[in-house]
């Protein structure tokens, strides 16, 4: 898979911290991996849920560091991309302003 927009990933959380570890990890496991379907990615990140939002476009929801944080793509399968979208709080998630900027 190629990830859209890396460096925002890079810049959601300091390297060190617990979820800048997750998404460096993340990274890496995404950029080798071959998902044809939610069911692939859910192989590997059993928490992932698919989310439908405002524009009635569906996104991918993984759960970071238990629940702590969401890191919030769109998975274009066919193209083999996933693009970055949204790294936000358990409470910034939870209050749903994201679904209708998306």
């Amino acid at each position: 898979m190629r990830i859209i927009k890396v460096n925002f990933l890079k810049e959601s959380a300091p390297a060190r911290s617990k979820a800048g570890k997750w998404l460096l990890t993340w990274i890496s496991v995404v950029k080798c991996a071959d998902w044809k379907s939610i069911h692939d990615v859910r192989r590997t990140y059993p928490s992932t849920d698919p989310v439908e939002v405002a524009s009635g476009r569906t996104v991918t929801v993984f759960n970071v560091c238990g629940n702590d944080f969401r890191l919030i793509v769109a998975i274009h399968y066919d193209k083999q991309r996933v693009y970055t979208l949204r790294f936000l709080t358990h409470a910034e998630y939870s209050k749903n302003h994201w679904k209708k900027e998306l």
